[in-house]
């Protein structure tokens, strides 16, 4: 087969990580390319000795190239078509798509192999999220495989990269249906249901990653007065209200997650007065409340490390933030806790939080360690892909 794209070579030495299938090609170990290419093209990465190791995406940045193919491949709308159908195969075989389940992840970046693209699926409506130049320029053809998946009922598609695409490409992003229009922004998780705003909401909308972890809180609920801090729409809330909570308490800094929280615990629970929701700094609030008003709370902040520069500061904001969260918790309480930072790594997490309990001098123990779910897979060449930690504790 001849070569297909313009040709990218390494230096010596550095096909080492590609020959482990990792699928990033970072620009250090970039000796040479033509200087015609643009962000987005498609190129084919050779070894310094002319060895052929995959095509991907190029891009101007610390990871020059995105392999979506190893060797050499071609990459049209056949190529997107079978991808789309694994990872749809996939979720099918996790039994995600049911009558009482229509919100789950279809496509997790290099975890399903297209290593800069983001589908979260709500029924009808599939929410793309592009990561780098050479998605944005495929979004169309993505979109068009989508409709087409046997199985999937996908009528709409709404593109929303206005915040994921690097802002020095230029790109004129701008989220909008590509396919289809508005309906309804109902989706069902595990038979509750969720407004989903993928218009102005963050990230797809939804936090689709805690969809096993809020089963879990759903199961230690019964009985219990229940604080969700970081609420964002209510997904914690709506799941303690079902497993019977005696309360719930939502806060969340932003009034139109709050809002959209109040929705949701009204279209799940019409009738009930277990539930209030506060527009009100985190942190303000933790620091406030009585001593011993709740003996089960959740931690489930934005990521306080989006890249490794912010490591040290974000380590000591979990820390605070887990320890003023201890000393308020009644004993006997349960502290389901969560960084959802991937430059925080696994160990580190957990070390911040053992600082915490040391910092409000309680006993802890360790009940569950969280992480993302099925259909958030984690490419075994490609660790980075894991990202959400999280632990269940039980504070005597």
């Amino acid at each position: 087969m001849n070569i297909l794209y313009p040709k990218i070579y390494l230096r010596k030495g550095k096909e080492q990580s590609l020959d482990r299938f990792h699928p990033w090609v970072f620009s250090g170990a970039v000796a040479n390319m033509p200087q015609n290419i643009d962000e987005g093209d498609l190129v084919s990465v050779l070894s310094a000795d002319g060895r052929t190791l995959g095509v991907g995406h190029y891009q101007v940045g610390s990871i020059a190239v995105r392999i979506l193919a190893w060797g050499e491949k071609v990459i049209d709308k056949n190529f997107f078509s079978t991808r789309l159908n694994e990872a749809f195969r996939m979720r099918k075989a996790l039994n995600l798509i049911r009558e009482d389940n229509n919100a789950y992840r279809l496509v997790h970046g290099e975890g399903d192999f297209l290593p800069g693209l983001i589908v979260d699926i709500y029924a009808d409506t599939a929410v793309i999220q592009a990561h780098s130049p050479g998605m944005h320029f495929c979004r169309m053809t993505i979109a068009e495989c989508l409709t087409s998946i046997n199985g999937l009922n996908i009528k709409n598609v709404y593109y929303k990269s206005e915040t994921t695409l690097p802002y020095k490409a230029n790109l004129d992003q701008q989220n909008d249906y590509i396919i289809g229009s508005y309906t309804t922004n109902i989706a069902i998780e595990n038979g509750m249901k969720f407004h989903v705003d993928w218009l102005r909401g963050q990230k797809t909308g939804f936090f689709v990653d805690q969809r096993d972890n809020r089963s879990l809180l759903e199961h230690y609920s019964s009985g219990r007065k229940v604080l969700n801090m970081f609420c964002y729409t209510g997904g914690f809330s709506v799941a303690a209200l079902r497993g019977g909570a005696e309360l719930v308490h939502s806060v969340d800094s932003s009034a139109k997650a709050v809002a959209l929280t109040d929705d949701n615990v009204a279209i799940n629970f019409p009738d009930t007065d277990r539930h209030k929701a506060f527009a009100e700094d985190a942190f303000k609030f933790i620091s406030n409340i009585e001593k011993d008003s709740y003996n089960l709370i959740i931690l489930d902040p934005p990521a306080f490390a989006k890249h490794r520069d912010a490591l040290k500061n974000a380590l000591i904001g979990y820390r605070k933030l887990n320890a003023r969260a201890m000393e308020k918790i009644a004993p006997g309480g349960l502290l389901f806790t969560f960084s959802c930072s991937q430059a925080v790594s696994r160990e580190q997490f957990r070390l911040a939080v053992f600082s915490a309990a040391t910092m409000a001098r309680r006993r802890v123990r360790i009940l569950h360690q969280l992480t993302q779910p099925a259909d958030h897979p984690v490419n075994i060449c490609h660790p980075e892909g894991e990202y959400l930690k999280g632990l269940i504790l039980y504070i005597e």
